[in-house]
């Protein structure tokens, strides 16, 4: 059985560690598929449009630059041969698709090979949960440092589509978040150390047993209620301007006929 440090959603490391799934995590590192992985992987990323010009395509060189006999010279048939300066290549690049495609088995072997290395050498990191209330970066980067992992190259990988996790870690060099499901070889190997939620192995999420995590009252539905409480003394006071001209009114309708007697 293989274990990894385990740390709360705050960074607090946890005395006991936790036990990685047995089915998954069995410490079997596949080297040669694992190359075979990360080669067609960077060969997917090659864009193959380098091209070269041959001596059918170099301008010039339309006819014989001095005649076969007589000159004393070696016979030339183009001035755009690939042995004269300007002249054509021979066997250069031209435009091809590289792309290199791997059986299914392969790729998940690949990817289970990448992990239980990563575990094998304690660069496998679990937290309990990566709460972000929104993209903040300040918020990641002080996660890694009470993780001990700062300015490492460290894949961060969720339980499922985490949007503030990966806002959050976007702007930060040496730092991918991906979600788990998601993550190839190629990204395992890329980083050093890797972190990964604890839901995304047991498929069960955490609750939140800090009280650092608890997430403060909402500010801005509050002033929303303060504005509907406002909105609603408003009327009132309306109807005691209406009921104050009304008043005065009766008021001076005596005096009016008063002046008319």
């Amino acid at each position: 059985m293989i274990e990894a440090l385990h740390y709360s959603a705050a960074g607090a490391r946890r005395e006991a560690k936790f036990a990685l799934p047995a089915e998954y995590f069995d410490g079997t590192v596949n080297e040669p598929v694992l190359h075979t992985a990360v080669r067609a992987f960077l060969n997917n990323q090659r864009q193959g449009t380098a091209a070269t010009k041959t001596r059918s395509f170099v301008s010039g060189g339309n006819q014989k630059p001095w005649r076969q006999k007589g000159t004393g010279r070696a016979r030339q048939g183009s001035t755009r041969a690939p042995h004269w300066r300007g002249g054509g290549t021979v066997f250069g690049p031209q435009p091809r698709d590289y792309t290199t495609t791997l059986p299914k088995k392969v790729k998940q072997l690949a990817r289970r090979s990448a992990l239980n290395a990563r575990a094998r050498e304690d660069a496998l990191v679990v937290v309990e949960r990566l709460a972000f209330e929104g993209p903040k970066t300040a918020q990641l980067v002080g996660l890694l440092e009470q993780l001990g992992l700062a300015g490492r190259k460290t894949l961060v990988l969720t339980a499922g589509h985490n949007p503030a996790a990966y806002l959050s870690g976007r702007n930060l060099p040496g730092v991918e978040v991906l979600a788990y499901a998601e993550a190839s070889a190629y990204d395992v190997l890329w980083a050093d150390a890797v972190v990964v939620e604890e839901a995304a192995l047991t498929g069960v999420e955490p609750e939140a047993t800090d009280a650092a995590e608890a997430a403060p009252a909402p500010k801005k539905r509050a002033t929303k209620k303060a504005a509907s409480a406002g909105a609603a003394e408003k009327p009132a006071k309306k109807a005691t301007k209406k009921s104050a001209t009304e008043g005065a009114a009766t008021k001076a309708a005596p005096r009016k006929k008063k002046e008319t007697e």
